[in-house]
């Protein structure tokens, strides 16, 4: 709880800092553009105000997000920072739709901007100023792991391009007395409105759940791998509740010899060195695999090869013979699109017809993570 109040701090104080040096560069953005008449300016203007504005809701969902956990939501409140991103991102859509349409007016009626020199250095003040504060943000919200951080950062570095546009805008102005700032405000507009697409799908898949990073999900399977006892990890699975919060599940193989005592002792080990390494709650199963002699090592080849002949099977795994029943579970994890159903019956109606004095129990698995 310490770490988690401790994040939340630094985002709200990156958050102010990008509150502050966005309502400078509106002050001094509006003052260019209506001295200029650049409506290129002002649009940029605006642009930093829905910032620092995006700034603000950021601080308020960090503050929801990092309320504890209570009877109605268990979990935490984790996820209010994915619901903030969401809220940023239409707002950063609706700013970009309003500057797309204030300078279609402005191709429609085009009127030349009036840039001094002590405008154009301000402006290239500006373009310095978010190209620091986007780093910085950006930066700061890789290491907290806040996506909110992450998209305000690279929005203020697509406003320094922006704003070294229109200083491109601003010299074909002077030197060919050309208007191009309707042209400029439009591709302005439209670059908002793409940043805040962006933010808005990624926020949303956060939301509704994503596949568990292939990097993550390999190095824990290797960490628990690791344990002696274990001779396989399947069915991976991490749910995040936040950005700080991962409850995740996993089977483990071991030896079907093996005592309660034992496999209590060990998926306690495992646990809590997932979670001391890697901060993530995590609950264990158990596959258990033949080690008596019998038939399950021949059983268990033709379920392989039955396998590697159906290139929609990604991995067969707790695969298991009772000695006594003879009966064969096994799991099977089947791409997604693939007929699943067709494909189960399919193996055991093979397998069944090879070892009729067994029954055959196959398992279908979700391709949860690699």
């Amino acid at each position: 709880m310490a770490i988690q109040a401790d994040r939340s701090r630094q985002i709200v104080r990156v958050s102010f800092v990008g509150i502050g040096a966005n309502l400078v560069l509106v002050a001094f953005k509006a003052a260019v553009g209506l001295i200029t008449g650049s409506i290129a300016v002002i649009l940029d203007a605006v642009n930093n105000l829905s910032d620092a504005l995006s700034s603000l809701i950021t601080i308020v969902g960090t503050k929801l997000a990092n309320r504890p956990p209570d009877k109605k939501h268990p979990y935490g409140y984790g996820r209010i920072e994915y619901i903030t991103s969401v809220i940023i991102a239409v707002i950063v859509i609706a700013a970009g739709v309003t500057s797309f349409r204030e300078s279609f007016e402005k191709i429609l009626h085009p009127s030349m901007a009036e840039y001094t020199p002590v405008s154009l250095i301000i402006i290239g003040a500006a373009v310095a100023v978010k190209l620091a504060l986007g780093q910085y943000v950006k930066r700061a919200g890789k290491r907290l792991n806040s996506e909110s951080l992450v998209a305000s950062g690279t929005d203020a570095f697509f406003d320094a391009i922006i704003s070294l546009s229109t200083l491109a805008a601003a010299a074909v102005s002077m030197i060919w007395e050309v208007s191009v700032e309707g042209y400029l405000g439009a591709v302005i507009s439209l670059v908002i409105v793409k940043a805040g697409v962006e933010i808005l799908l990624e926020s949303l898949n956060s939301i509704i759940g994503t596949r568990a990073d292939t990097e993550l999900s390999t190095r824990l399977k290797e960490r628990i791998c690791a344990f002696p006892e274990v001779r396989g990890a399947y069915d991976l699975i991490l749910h995040r509740y936040g950005p700080e919060k991962t409850i995740g599940s996993v089977h483990v193989e071991v030896s079907d010899s093996l005592t309660a005592r034992e496999l209590h002792r060990l998926t306690r080990r495992i646990t809590m060195a997932v979670y001391l390494e890697y901060g993530i709650i995590l609950t264990v199963g158990i596959y258990a695999a033949n080690d008596s002699e019998g038939d399950s090592a021949a059983i268990r080849a033709d379920v392989d090869a039955l396998a590697a002949a159906r290139p929609e099977i990604l991995q067969t795994h707790g695969f298991y013979v009772e000695p006594e029943t003879r009966h064969v579970s096994v799991d099977v994890i089947v791409a997604f699109g693939a007929d699943a159903p067709a494909i189960r019956q399919e193996l055991i109606a093979a397998l069944s017809e090879k070892y009729p004095d067994h029954t055959f129990d196959v398992l279908l698995d979700s391709d949860f993570s690699d």
